[in-house]
């Protein structure tokens, strides 16, 4: 039952959760101006790069993860479980750090 309940929230975060993630992303970082050259400046350039290179790892790690569950690797899909949590309270906690401007 397990299986059946995460295939159909992977469908489920594909088709609606990550487009409305990003969307939502690009449109926020749009709004405040981001470019690709402000990524480097200190401050919110740099958390907020550092917010999307996590948030990649955090979606590899969950990936995996889904991948590890089909192919039979219980050990190794945990790991991965266990990464792709981390990461995300990592992505959490960068993101109330960004400065409000």
């Amino acid at each position: 039952m397990l299986t059946a309940v995460g295939r159909r929230f992977g469908i489920i975060t594909a088709a609606v959760f990550l487009p409305v993630q990003l969307g939502t992303g690009v449109a926020l970082a749009w709004r405040k101006g981001v470019t690709w050259a402000s990524l480097a400046d200190p401050g919110y350039g740099r958390i907020l790069a550092a917010k999307l290179l996590l948030f990649c790892a955090v979606m590899a790690a969950a990936a995996l993860h889904g991948w590890a569950s089909g192919a039979g690797r219980p050990r190794f899909a945990r790991i991965m479980a266990i990464s792709s949590l981390a990461g995300s309270l990592g992505v959490v906690l960068l993101a109330t750090a960004l400065p409000a401007t």
